[in-house]
């Protein structure tokens, strides 16, 4: 596709994110598109005083360790633009993914009430406001995957069994532009 294509993923310490970076490699492979990976935090009262920069440079530190856990380090042959962004996730991942030709990629939380709280209202709110076409990946999928290799015995990519919602263009979020 066009040099222009983005696949803009979320990613958070969870499996979830995990499964949504997984399914946004093999995304952005398949379409030739810049790979967008999007941490987004907030400063918390745990974290007491530590240095801004310095919470910003864990979030970075998150983005490497992800792409470790995933495809042991940094894809070759894919661009890869990473985004830290100082924020709430759902906002930051509908500001980034902008643009009507983008896909913006993240993961479902589980069933468990913490994870509903936390995760679902980035999923709603993705769903919601985003502009562009949205993929919902499921971390179910990333371990069936993961537990079944090919016959050279490298995981296999994975596209059945997670979400792609169609966002009509006119549904615009606040805080986007083009």
């Amino acid at each position: 596709m066009d040099q222009a294509t983005r696949v803009v993923v979320g990613v958070c310490g969870t499996l979830s994110g995990l499964a949504a970076l997984h399914r946004a490699v093999a995304e952005a492979r398949a379409r030739n598109a810049t790979l967008v990976p999007v941490t987004a935090w907030e400063p918390s009262e745990a974290d007491g005083l530590r240095p801004l920069s310095e919470l910003e440079h864990a979030a970075a530190r998150h983005l490497d360790h992800a792409f470790e856990q995933i495809c042991g380090g940094y894809p070759a042959g894919i661009r890869i633009h990473p985004v830290v962004v100082r924020g709430e996730a759902g906002p930051a991942l509908v500001a980034t993914a902008d643009r009507p030709g983008d896909v913006l990629v993240f993961g479902t939380g589980g069933h468990r009430r913490l994870q509903h709280v936390l995760h679902g209202s980035v999923t709603r709110y993705c769903k919601t406001h985003a502009r562009c076409r949205v993929i919902v990946a499921s971390p179910s999928t990333l371990l069936e995957n993961l537990a079944l290799p090919d016959r050279n015995g490298a995981p296999l990519p994975f596209l059945a069994g997670d979400r792609t919602i169609a966002v009509p263009r006119g549904m615009a979020g606040a805080g986007n532009s083009n």
